[in-house]
C-alpha cells in the first residue's frame, strides 16, 4: 500500500487489505468501474435524483445556450494545453458528486418525467444512464430548465437517505462493520495496481461522501458480513441494491427514495 495524505476520514475509515474484494470480484467479475453483483437474493436500483427549476425547463438547450455564449463572448472557451475542447454536445450533466441545487429547484422525479414524455423509465434492456429520456432532450441536451441524474455517483440527499434505510435493516444497526471500494477512475490519484477499500462503521458511512481522495460516492459499500452490497457503477445514473427482501422492500417503498427493480439485471 502506498501510504496515504491525511484526511477527515482516514481516522474512522482507514485503508484495509485490497484483497478484501476478492470475494466481489469472484462474484461479480472485474470491477475496473464497480463491482456489479447479482441479486442475493433480491436486488433494486435506486435512481440517482434530478431537479426541474419551478418555472419549468426552457425552450434553450444546455448545448445552444452555450454556443450563443462562446458566440457572443460572455463564454470562455475551453482550452487545454492549446487544445479546443469545444467538441460534441454540451449535454448538461455532469460526472460525480451532485447535489439540491438550490432555491427555486424542485425534485423531479423519474416516474413524472417517464409520463410528461412517454419514454418509458428505463429503455427495455438497457440500465440507468444517460440513453434514458431521449424525448426530453433536443439533440441529446437538456433543457435549462432541468438538472439531469448525476453520473458515477449518487447525488448527497440519495446517499444520505440510503444510508438510513441500510442502517435501519443492518445486522448490528449503525455498528454494522462494513468496507467501502472506490474504482481507480474515481479516485483523484488513480492507483490500478493497490485497490482502494476502507472500513469502518455504518454509522460513520455519511462522510464517506466527502471523501477528498474521490469526487464519488464509493463504487461499492457492502456489510462485513456481506448481506448487502451496494454498487454504483462509474458510467450509469443509479445505484443497484443487493440483499435480503425485507431490505429490497423497504427501499422500494421509502417516500424519499425511487427505486425500481429492472427485469434486465436482477
Amino acid at each position: 500500500m502506498h501510504e496515504e495524505e491525511p484526511n477527515p476520514v482516514a481516522d474512522l475509515w482507514p485503508l484495509a487489505p485490497s484483497d478484501t474484494t476478492d470475494w466481489l470480484l469472484e462474484l461479480c467479475g472485474d470491477g475496473v468501474t464497480g463491482f456489479m453483483p447479482p441479486a442475493m437474493p433480491d436486488a433494486v436500483w435506486v435512481l440517482n435524483a434530478m431537479y426541474e427549476h419551478e418555472e419549468g425547463p426552457a425552450d434553450v438547450s444546455y448545448h445552444e445556450y452555450r454556443q450563443a455564449g462562446l458566440a457572443d463572448g460572455s463564454i470562455r472557451p475551453a482550452v487545454f494545453a492549446g487544445i479546443d475542447l469545444e467538441v460534441g454536445i454540451a449535454t448538461g450533466g455532469d460526472l460525480g458528486r451532485a447535489e439540491h441545487p438550490g432555491h427555486g429547484w424542485r425534485r423531479l422525479r423519474w416516474a413524472e418525467l417517464a409520463r410528461r414524455t412517454g419514454d418509458p423509465l428505463v429503455p427495455e434492456g438497457l440500465l440507468p444512464s444517460h440513453y434514458c429520456f431521449p424525448s426530453a432532450k433536443k439533440e441529446g441536451s437538456w433543457p435549462l430548465g432541468i438538472v439531469p441524474p448525476a453520473e458515477g455517483s449518487m447525488d448527497r440527499e440519495t446517499w444520505d437517505r440510503l444510508i438510513a434505510v441500510l442502517t435501519a435493516h443492518g445486522p448490528a444497526g449503525p455498528d454494522t462493520p462494513c468496507l467501502a471500494y472506490y474504482n481507480p477512475l474515481m479516485l483523484v490519484r488513480p492507483d490500478f495496481d493497490n485497490l482502494r477499500v476502507q472500513a469502518g462503521r455504518l454509522g460513520d458511512a455519511g462522510m464517506l461522501y466527502d471523501n477528498p481522495v474521490a469526487d464519488f460516492s464509493p463504487s461499492n459499500l457492502w456489510a462485513q458480513d456481506r448481506s448487502w452490497v451496494l454498487c454504483t457503477d462509474y458510467d450509469l445514473w443509479a445505484t443497484k441494491v443487493a440483499g435480503p427482501p425485507a431490505l429490497i422492500e423497504a427501499l422500494l417503498n421509502d417516500p424519499e427514495l425511487e427505486a425500481v427493480r429492472l427485469p434486465c439485471a436482477p
